[in-house]
């Protein structure tokens, strides 16, 4: 049987969208959070927020008395940006679908999505060949039998051997 990994699009449950009620912010009540709290509801580190931040993904609040507050919309941002990287979309490639996040520019959001599955295209083809060439070298390890060694590993270290001479 063979295995995978398994990529799905996470969903956060109803629980990370729950609204900490803060009457002193002017936006309404509930619709601000710690950092503390951000991180917990959107279930990262604290350190994460803060990297965030550095790259330019999600906003620096200023400070509301001694504290930051947070949006509870960043709640979602960041749920956004975990799922872009569990599809294999590096960071700068998530703050560019963020900068379209409105939608709009369809062709930029074609390209970056385009450029993404062209990558993962290669590396399908990649992991194919990959898993061509050991499924040859185990059959043919396997009808040489116990007596004698087996030949994939004599040819992989005859052209390693063969690799390392003529780069000398």
């Amino acid at each position: 049987m063979e295995t995978g990994v398994n990529y799905t699009v996470q969903r956060y449950p109803a629980m990370a969208m729950k609204k900490t009620v803060d009457p002193s912010m002017n936006e309404g009540p509930g619709d601000w959070m710690t950092v503390g709290r951000l991180a917990k509801v959107a279930g990262v580190g604290v350190e994460t927020i803060r990297y965030y931040q550095g790259r330019g993904l999600l906003p620096v609040p200023k400070a509301a008395g001694s504290f930051r507050r947070y949006h509870v919309s960043m709640v979602q941002r960041i749920g956004f940006i975990k799922r872009a990287q569990s599809l294999g979309f590096s960071l700068d490639e998530v703050g560019s679908l963020l900068d379209l996040e409105d939608g709009r520019n369809r062709r930029a959001i074609q390209t970056v999505t385009r450029r993404r599955l062209e990558q993962i295209d290669e590396k399908v083809g990649d992991l194919e060949r990959m898993r061509g060439a050991l499924r040859d070298m185990l059959a043919r390890c396997e009808e040489a039998g116990q007596a004698s060694p087996c030949p994939s590993l004599s040819e992989i270290l005859c052209v390693r051997h063969s690799m390392s001479t003529r780069s000398m």
